[in-house]
């Protein structure tokens, strides 16, 4: 079926005139029919408006007038992204009916690249922490993540091949992890947040969701560019992501495993799983207790959020308290009882953060470590826990799911991989070389046991 192939796949046919994009988007459409009544990954869908944008797209194809990276690709949006199209909700019946006149400007970079704004997906209440209504597409008894729920849920179902999504701590990568897809949240300002729910000016990203590597670096291509209106998007070249994901690396790589104190949260099958993962890359990989100045970034991602969260969204805070979960206000309460000094103090820690980074991947290509804490929970039982993106976020890092392990109960597991500032194509290209080499030990193994 169309809707179980990788964009670039989908691309290649397009461009032979095997596929079209309604074909495409039609079939994305008939598994969303069939399955969201049970995920419930979509906030808001317009199938004949979806359609209309795949039929215009092939009508510019066949008149031969250029196309774009993602000419015809549908794609989902977290649905705290402005769309003049479709209303922006934000996940809370504060902003119901929300509608905005201007696109986000990574919205604008997907209609210059041809994409077909398939609709937008469910997020947690305010991006934060409150579960949604979305499940888990491998099992509905357990929760996809947060705060990218839909995004995640609606990739890993085949609803869509490319969703958009957002990370203030870890709400890329751990529901990439949970529902078993790549999720690569690039670094700080390579992608513009304007048009995108502020909840942390200092530590909102914009994160990406595939179902292979080279797609996920091919979405973030497209979305990155500079743009002065988001402080924090910065005037320089952007990393080739996609040409990244596709070399060979020069060189072996050389990984770095932290044992952080909170890895005793670690499931004991998502312990085991890492721990093979270690034994498998053997040389390639250093083992070394971390420094309690990176355990204490938790903390530091913690109050910086809590305190901006509250700078941001005080108003919408305040009018609409009774609309609010109980979740989302104990958060606002702390956030409210942080002090300017306090807050200031995280700052300053944030940046000696990442100019320590600067120096630390000049001896390593990649850190491992755990995406979250082994399978999704029980829906029940929230969202997950974010805290080994902590560390990785504040720092303003790269950061990767690679969708490589599966729980106890047959539930995906995912590693992250963490690069240095700006050098996400380094990343892509050893996330690459890490799977490559995995495949040939598994290949050698198979050889020997016949």
């Amino acid at each position: 079926m169309p809707n179980t192939i990788s964009a670039t796949e989908a691309l290649r046919l397009m461009q032979r005139g095997v596929l079209s994009s309604v074909d495409l988007v039609q079939a994305c459409l008939n598994r969303i029919e069939e399955t969201d009544g049970q995920i419930k990954a979509w906030a808001h869908l317009d199938p004949e408006h979806a359609l209309a944008q795949a039929a215009e797209l092939d009508e510019i194809r066949r008149s031969g007038r250029p196309v774009g990276p993602l000419h015809g690709i549908p794609v989902g949006l977290k649905d705290i992204i402005d769309t003049r199209d479709y209303p922006t909700e934000r996940g809370t019946p504060i902003f119901a009916g929300r509608h905005t006149k201007d696109d986000a400007a990574l919205v604008e970079r997907l209609r210059e690249a041809g994409a077909v704004i398939m609709g937008k997906t469910v997020t947690t209440e305010l991006a934060f922490m409150n579960p949604s209504q979305t499940r888990n597409p491998h099992d509905p008894a357990h929760t996809p993540g947060g705060s990218s729920s839909g995004s995640a849920a609606a990739v890993a179902a085949c609803h869509v091949p490319l969703a958009v999504g957002t990370q203030t701590n870890g709400s890329v990568i751990r529901p990439a992890s949970f529902c078993g897809v790549w999720g690569f949240k690039p670094t700080r300002g390579v992608i513009s947040r304007r048009g995108v729910l502020r909840t942390s000016l200092t530590l909102d990203q914009i994160g990406v969701f595939a179902r292979t590597l080279e797609d996920a670096a091919l979405l973030a291509d497209v979305l990155a560019g500079y743009d002065p209106s988001d402080p924090l998007s910065y005037p320089r070249p952007r990393p080739a992501m996609l040409e990244g994901a596709r070399a060979e690396a020069p060189v072996e790589p050389d990984f770095i495993w932290l044992d952080l104190p909170f890895h005793d949260r670690l499931s004991p099958d998502a312990r085991e799983g890492y721990e093979e993962l270690l034994e498998a890359l053997g040389e390639h990989v250093e083992r070394l207790p971390a420094s309690p100045n990176l355990a204490a970034l938790v903390d530091v991602q913690r109050t910086i959020h809590e305190y901006e969260l509250v700078q941001h969204l005080n108003q919408a805070l305040t009018d609409g308290r009774e609309m609010l979960s109980d979740a989302i206000m104990a958060a606002v309460e702390r956030g409210r009882a942080i002090t300017r000094a306090e807050y200031e103090d995280a700052i300053a820690v944030m940046h000696s953060a990442e100019d320590f980074y600067k120096l630390f991947f000049r001896d390593y290509d990649a850190i491992i470590a755990p995406s979250a804490a082994g399978e999704a929970p029980l829906f029940e039982e929230g969202t997950g826990d974010p805290i080994f993106c902590s560390a990785w976020t504040v720092g303003g890092l790269p950061t990767l799911n690679v969708p490589l392990l599966v729980g106890g109960r047959g539930l995906p597991v995912g590693v992250q991989l963490i690069g240095a500032a700006e050098e996400d194509d380094r990343l892509l290209r050893t996330a690459g070389w890490m799977l490559k080499y995995l495949e040939n030990l598994d290949n050698a193994e198979d050889a020997e046991g016949e």
